[in-house]
């Protein structure tokens, strides 16, 4: 790990997180529509960490997050499709570290020939960390958790990149909790962010210029109308 993640306290290492995901593009600002059907005045898309470099630097941000958390886990377990290069990554990184854990991830299909079956990787066992880019619906998760404990294991925890802190949906209807805090409080899971929305409107809030300012103004709407703490 770098140096200068590597000493940023939790506080430094989310804002500098934000800069990161806005230098590499995956960080966007304008009008986009989200599965919610919310029109969002920002955009994650943690796909375009899409080069070794950038996925590297990923890696450290949240090997770093998840020592600042002090979480305990057995192995990671990335769900298809985004969760698999960021368990991956993330497994190397920890192993650089000298944490070595092992991880598994899932296919959308189950596999008729050869090993066969839906999951690939180590055998699930222990505590198992769930790595996951952003949670919205927490569909992901649930699947993960169904997966995990069918195999035996014990789903812990999970590790996100970005909370974004508003309102999950179900069946189409706005609930005054969030995707994280479902996790948390009605499945009973750990989970750990390297940033939240409350830091990406900090990091707006302190950056120069009439643009910057006005995405702001926009994000910090948003977050009042489906916004939860």
């Amino acid at each position: 790990m770098t140096d200068d993640v590597a000493a940023l306290p939790p506080d430094a290492l989310a804002q500098a997180f934000v800069q990161f995901a806005v230098d590499c593009g995956v960080l966007r600002f304008g009008e986009f529509r989200t599965k919610a059907g919310r029109l969002s005045p920002y955009f994650f898309n943690a796909g375009l960490f899409s080069d070794g470099a950038s996925l590297g630097r990923l890696a450290q941000f949240y090997a770093r997050a998840l020592l600042h958390s002090g979480i305990e886990f057995d192995m990671l377990f990335g769900p298809a499709y985004k969760g698999i290069p960021l368990a991956t990554a993330v497994a190397i990184e920890l192993a650089r570290l000298g944490r070595n854990v092992p991880f598994a991830y899932n296919r959308k299909e189950a596999k008729d020939h050869g090993e066969g079956g839906s999951l690939v990787g180590a055998p699930l066992r222990g505590r198992v960390l769930i790595i996951d880019d952003v949670m919205s619906a927490g569909t992901a998760v649930r699947e993960s958790i169904a997966l995990i404990r069918a195999a035996g294991a014990s789903p812990h925890a999970v590790a996100v990149a970005l909370d974004r802190q508003e309102m999950a949906t179900e069946d189409g209807a706005d609930v005054p909790y969030s995707a994280v805090q479902y996790v948390r409080e009605r499945l009973g899971l750990q989970v750990c962010a390297i940033a939240r929305l409350a830091d990406l409107l900090q990091y707006l809030q302190r950056q120069p210029g009439e643009a910057l300012a006005a995405h702001h103004e926009r994000v910090l709407a948003y977050r009042q109308r489906y916004g939860v703490d």
